[in-house]
């Protein structure tokens, strides 16, 4: 697929894969350099962009976009950065069987100190390295040497003030960001006066 805007996905198709099912049939596919079926997650350099700049670049399926990037610590784009959450999750398939990790990053916007946190959440999964090491359809095809680090299938997503998610930022914010639950006890200080009837 390549650099290609547009994917043209067939009527009534809705892409939302597992874990597993973004490690072991696409990337798995993509580091061994066999085809996949169908193919619809385009290559994509994403540290250029920033994370709403997305849509028409990668492959959108409702609030979530998909695409293949090299592997780089480059993490900075045109207004910001992606930071690191401090989290990785194995991803174990059916067989519990580890075949790869998730990290989770959070982009701000900015830089330094004075970047501001956004609700934008990227989910980048690599292949573990003992998936790497013992591919078997690699090598039936004259691939035995595949550097499976270099490419990683990320999910992208802008995270809504309703998700409870830890995000694993022990970082102090400053008081520039609010979480969701401080916001809605800030909007109760002003109920003081109202009465509720108890039963």
């Amino acid at each position: 697929m390549g650099e290609n805007s547009s994917v043209n996905l067939p009527p009534g198709f809705r892409f939302y894969p597992t874990d597993e099912e973004l490690v072991v049939h696409f990337l798995q596919r993509k580091a061994a350099l066999l085809p996949c079926h169908p193919d619809v997650i385009p290559d994509l350099e994403l540290y250029p962009h920033d994370p709403w700049e997305l849509d028409g670049k990668a492959l959108g399926e409702g609030n979530q976009w998909y695409f293949y990037s090299r592997r780089t610590q480059n993490r900075i784009t045109g207004n910001g950065y992606w930071k690191p959450m401090g989290i990785e999750e194995d991803v174990i398939n059916s067989r519990s069987k580890k075949v790869g990790m998730k990290k989770y990053s959070v982009f701000y916007i900015g830089e330094g100190p004075a970047a501001i946190k956004t609700n934008w959440i990227m989910q980048e999964y690599r292949l573990s390295k003992s998936d790497s090491s013992s591919t078997k359809s690699s090598k039936r095809r004259g691939h035995s040497k595949v550097d499976y680090s270099k490419w990683v299938v990320c999910r992208v997503y802008e995270r809504n003030c309703s998700e409870d998610e830890d995000d694993g930022d022990d970082d102090d914010d400053g008081g520039t960001q609010l979480s969701c639950l401080d916001e809605v006890f800030l909007s109760l200080d002003d109920m003081d006066e109202i009465s509720l009837p108890f039963n």
